[in-house]
């Protein structure tokens, strides 16, 4: 699904934030992405999203070489991107009504790809994650936990294959997080999606993350992968295994995390 072959990236007047990078991420895998600010997990990410670009190496995604965003990927941000003038409906359909706007072209929606009934899609999800009832409001007017599942709504609606989250639970409340890091894990495996999931929280990783990579401070230049197949086990954050795999991450991380 994914292959980052000697990947060099660097911004202006800084070291390399990765150096001569390998990694692999197979279709349907369930990843965690775990390092201290700085260490380039958002980075990480961006050159995933087609968003940055290597200066040396390649990003390869579905056999094509990434060369610009790609619209089978779904990118959810820490700050939701939803617009605030939209109602919970008109944000969850947003990249179904662009994708009626510009056409299956391959570039804004997957060529051959045709979008049949916007409102229909979008309410699909809605209805999936319990937001059917606040459909109608702003983003403004609807809780933290909402707005999350609105931006997940809106990218699941596109129908992606692989599925970005960038610190996606950061600013939620403790309940909030692991009740939408359930939801997140049973609509993978639902739909068979690949994810990558960005934190900087080591329990966190280990609940939402199969196989987990350690990023450390700059430059990285070996992927650090944790196997964690308990991940997709239902209660496995109240197990013994899950407390000797957090405490395993945190001596992978560096004294300064």
């Amino acid at each position: 699904m994914i292959q980052l072959n000697q990947v060099t990236y660097q911004y202006p007047q800084h070291q390399p934030v990765f150096q001569g990078f390998d990694w692999r991420v197979q279709r349907g895998e369930a990843w965690a992405v775990l390092g201290p600010s700085g260490c380039g997990k958002s980075t990480l990410l961006y050159l995933l999203a087609g968003l940055r670009f290597p200066q040396s190496g390649q990003v390869i995604i579905g056999g094509e070489f990434l060369s610009k965003p790609r619209p089978n990927t779904g990118l959810i941000l820490q700050d939701y991107g939803l617009l605030p003038w939209a109602t919970v409906s008109e944000n969850a359909s947003l990249g179904l009504r662009l994708r009626l706007f510009y056409g299956p072209d391959g570039r804004h929606a997957p060529a051959g790809q045709q979008v049949q009934d916007a409102e229909a899609q979008a309410n699909h999800w809605l209805d999936r994650l319990g937001l059917t009832e606040v459909k109608d409001k702003y983003p403004g007017q609807i809780s933290g936990g909402q707005r999350q599942r609105t931006a997940i709504a809106r990218t699941l609606a596109t129908d992606p294959d692989l599925l970005l989250m960038d610190e996606p639970f950061a600013s939620l409340d403790a309940p909030t997080r692991q009740s939408l890091g359930r939801l997140v894990r049973s609509l993978r495996q639902e739909a068979g999606l690949t994810t990558i999931i960005v934190t900087h929280a080591i329990e966190e990783a280990a609940r939402l993350g199969e196989r987990i990579l350690v990023l450390n401070q700059p430059p990285n230049r070996s992927p650090q992968i944790v196997e964690n197949p308990g991940a997709a086990v239902e209660g496995y954050s109240e197990s013994a295994q899950y407390l000797s795999l957090c405490t395993r991450l945190r001596g992978l991380l560096e004294p300064a995390q």
